[in-house]
């Protein structure tokens, strides 16, 4: 049963970008959210959350992924985390989407999966730059701050909150239109009808 969502963890880890993705994924209940790190060891956050890993990079169950995060971090464009690599390439090849923003794309480019779909990430050859790999520079959106295509989400550093939509459309967390709402919500800040109602009751 894919009942975990695993995030990766590791010294200077962007906390903030994945953050509304993650506070969706456990609000309905039905999902285990765990950290993964490279070692048991803990970590520090780019924000200085001190974070110890629920499991390793190893110890992912791929038989109950049901979505592996990464997050942005200078680690990326240092080249470094070949065993994060390893594990993208491993969790998607077990059937389970994987999930990047901002530098956390480049680990993605390494593993080679971006070189069959449509994806995006910081700007138009910030990927070349430091993925000499890559070869899905004509499948590269630049119009789009996130997208999703073949079990691969992609997302731009600015965008947290279609990064987030595309990991909740993903795992099915609810309905077609309260997934409309919920995007106005957050980008937009327009509240919901039934919303304004009350706010205007209380006024």
């Amino acid at each position: 049963m894919r009942d975990t969502v695993y995030f990766l963890v590791f010294e200077g880890f962007a906390d903030w970008q994945a953050a509304l993705a993650l506070c969706e994924i456990r609000r309905p209940g039905d999902w285990l959210v765990r950290t993964a790190g490279f070692s048991s060891a803990a970590v520090v956050s780019m924000g200085g959350l001190t974070v110890s890993p629920d499991v390793t990079l190893a110890q992912i169950d791929v038989e109950r992924a049901a979505l592996l995060v990464v997050p942005g971090g200078h680690l990326w464009q240092r080249g470094d985390g070949d065993a994060a690599v390893a594990a993208i390439r491993r969790v998607h090849d077990g059937g389970a989407p994987v999930a990047a923003i901002d530098s956390g794309v480049l680990a993605l480019a390494r593993s080679g999966l971006l070189d069959g779909c449509r994806h995006t990430g910081n700007w138009a050859g910030h990927i070349d730059r430091h993925v000499p790999t890559y070869a899905g520079a004509t499948q590269y959106d630049a119009g789009v701050l996130a997208v999703s295509d073949g079990g691969v989400i992609t997302a731009s550093h600015l965008g947290s909150v279609e990064f987030a939509r595309e990991v909740i459309h993903t795992l099915d967390l609810y309905s077609a239109s309260d997934r409309e709402l919920w995007y106005r919500l957050f980008k937009h800040a327009q509240m919901p009808p039934w919303c304004v109602g009350d706010v205007a009751a209380a006024a």
